[in-house]
């Protein structure tokens, strides 16, 4: 479908329907759906290939025509559920470690550049724009796949994830993650789109296919080290007292790439922020017998209470050793 004003200040979310479905009949390749889309500010056609393999695929096209202007026009949308993981737990609020659908957006840029950004539960609608032209792929991930870190039945460790993997020339514009505060796991969160730099004004048309992936994993994975967590705490160190307005964050890093390091050698961490300044930054190996698993460890200081854009990735010398950590850092 398509997401038209979501959480958008000032505008009413529109909601249109599939009105029409016809369901071909099973073929070698799968089964096809063509369906309209009908809506007071949109018409558009659909044609859905579903196949089984290696999870489930979808190829969709679709042709979409306004009838009205919108201020966030999102194609291919995703949403998800993110109440809580192990990266900040201020109270006991449930007996669950973790509770999550998806814990991360994952994105493959058009320039090759592999972003990983932990998901957030914050107190108000948050929405984060990541610009790109023609990107190689986006989705929301499920990566902890640890039973002991959920223990439910419901079974958050076997949920799945969704990628988008774009076809044919999707141009400029951004992925924009939506983040809505939520108190419970009943409510659908996290809204991810694809937003055209096009205007989605009255008249305008826009023409898009993609394949959709629904597996555990990324389908085409990097052979960059991945980011497995995010911990929050307090800053300062043990035994002093621990000063206002600084953060600990323990970031772990997890593949090949760290597991090739030669002995005595550790990863350098790069870092950056929006504002604020950073201290006690260090990297270690993380003692699991799992080869490749390190940790980049850093107090930030930062003033007010608006959020602080951040960003890290680890090399050696002149090699990047992982993908790149974004997040979007709350002040207490």
């Amino acid at each position: 479908g398509v997401a038209l004003d979501t959480w958008q200040a000032g505008s009413n979310e529109e909601f249109p329907d599939f009105t029409e479905i016809y369901i071909g009949p099973e073929t070698a390749d799968g089964v096809v759906l063509h369906a309209l889309l009908e809506g007071p500010s949109i018409v558009g056609a659909y044609r859905f290939l579903m196949t089984r393999g290696k999870g489930v695929v979808m190829d969709i096209d679709c042709s979409l025509h306004l009838r009205g202007a919108f201020t966030r026009f999102g194609v291919a949308p995703l949403t998800s559920m993110f109440w809580f993981s192990e990266t900040i737990k201020p109270t006991a609020i449930d007996w669950r470690p973790e509770v999550h659908d998806s814990d991360g957006l994952s994105m493959w840029t058009g320039a090759g550049e592999r972003l990983w950004r932990p998901l957030n539960n914050p107190n108000r609608v948050m929405a984060s724009a990541f610009g790109d032209n023609n990107p190689k792929g986006f989705g929301l991930m499920q990566r902890d796949r640890n039973y002991d870190h959920y223990l439910d039945n419901v079974f958050y460790d076997r949920r799945p994830s969704v990628w988008i993997e774009p076809k044919g020339d999707w141009g400029k514009g951004a992925i924009q993650l939506i983040e809505i505060p939520t108190d419970d796991e009943i409510h659908d969160n996290i809204v991810v789109i694809w937003a055209p730099e096009k205007p989605a004004v009255p008249g305008a048309s826009f023409e898009y296919s993609y394949r959709l992936h629904w597996l555990a994993d990324e389908p085409y994975p990097t052979k960059l080290a991945r980011c497995v967590a995010t911990r929050l705490g307090n800053g300062g160190q043990p035994g002093r007292p621990r000063p206002k307005g600084v953060r600990k964050f323990m970031v772990e890093f997890l593949g090949e790439p760290l597991a090739k390091l030669p002995f005595g050698v550790k990863p350098e961490p790069v870092l950056w922020a929006s504002r604020g300044t950073f201290s006690y930054v260090f990297t270690e190996a993380v003692f699991d017998n799992v080869p490749g698993h390190w940790r980049a460890q850093f107090d930030l200081t930062v003033e007010g209470s608006e959020p602080v854009e951040m960003r890290l990735f680890l090399k050696n010398g002149d090699d990047v050793l992982t993908e790149n950590w974004l997040y979007q850092y709350h002040p207490l």
